[in-house]
């Protein structure tokens, strides 16, 4: 494996470990697919992407390549790499909890909204709350240092 497949294929995952962190789960497991496939998988770094790639895969709606994955991963020679593989596996495979409906919030479709309904009139501000003032900026206190107390207080004065 040369050095610079590896370096596109850490380019790859950070790619798609942002792509995760911004909900853009298809372009995580795309980039995560692409950093896989360059790397050794029994290496330290080919686990960690593919460990990410089981997180990308369940946000993404494909449990079943997250449990295919994991189940390879639990095998995997890095110890924390199996490790974790066997914890998620367990979430993975762990009962769907139902829900009741009154813990659900129903959030409207708006696309299936005409488009004048999706405008919103804004009313006009008057013209005072319009414009802010802007604050004062403050002259320095001067404190008589002989009048504060430093005895019990154990600050420190700093001036600048």
């Amino acid at each position: 494996m040369s050095a610079e497949s590896i370096e596109i294929a850490k380019t790859r995952y950070q790619t798609g470990k942002i792509a995760f962190e911004n909900g853009q789960y298809r372009q995580a497991v795309e980039n995560l697919e692409k950093a896989s496939a360059l790397l050794v998988h029994n290496s330290r770094l080919g686990g960690e992407v593919d460990i990410c790639l089981v997180t990308a895969y369940e946000a993404a709606g494909r449990t079943d390549d997250a449990i295919a994955l994991c189940e390879r991963l639990k095998r995997h020679p890095h110890f924390e790499i199996s490790k974790q593989a066997r914890r998620v596996l367990y979430i993975l495979k762990a009962p769907k909890l139902k829900r009741p409906s009154e813990w659900m919030t129903q959030i409207p479709d708006l696309g299936a909204l005409p488009d004048n309904e999706l405008k919103i009139s804004i009313a006009a501000k008057s013209p005072k709350s319009s414009v802010q003032q802007k604050p004062k900026p403050s002259e320095p206190e001067f404190v008589d240092l002989s009048q504060v107390n430093t005895k019990d207080n154990r600050f420190i004065w700093l001036t600048g």
